[in-house]
């Protein structure tokens, strides 16, 4: 007995299926004039998973640019990491703003 395929058997059954990605969002830091500077380190730090040398790159071009990229994530991710930064800025009396936008 031969081995066979799928779609040998199966005249109806297609093999190219066309697999979509998940559309990708960037999620931007804003400044702001009260939020400091090694808080907005510590988020980039503990919520997006930078390196102190990465956070402190972002966090300049904030400052300078008044936003940057975070990092660029699925809707969901990007959504949980928007309201923890949101979250985590409020609890210390900052007005941090984070936001998204479709890459």
């Amino acid at each position: 007995m031969s081995a066979r395929t799928a779609s040998e058997t199966r005249p109806d059954f297609q093999t190219d299926v066309a697999v979509r990605e998940p559309r990708r969002y960037r999620v931007l830091l804003h400044n702001d004039d009260y939020t400091t500077m090694e808080f907005v380190v510590e988020v980039l730090v503990t919520i997006f998973h930078k390196n102190l040398e990465e956070a402190t790159a972002i966090m300049l071009t904030v400052h300078e640019r008044g936003m940057a990229v975070c990092g660029v994530y699925t809707a969901e991710i990007a959504e949980t990491r928007i309201s923890r930064v949101h979250d985590k800025a409020r609890k210390a009396g900052f007005p941090l703003r984070c936001s998204m936008e479709e890459e």
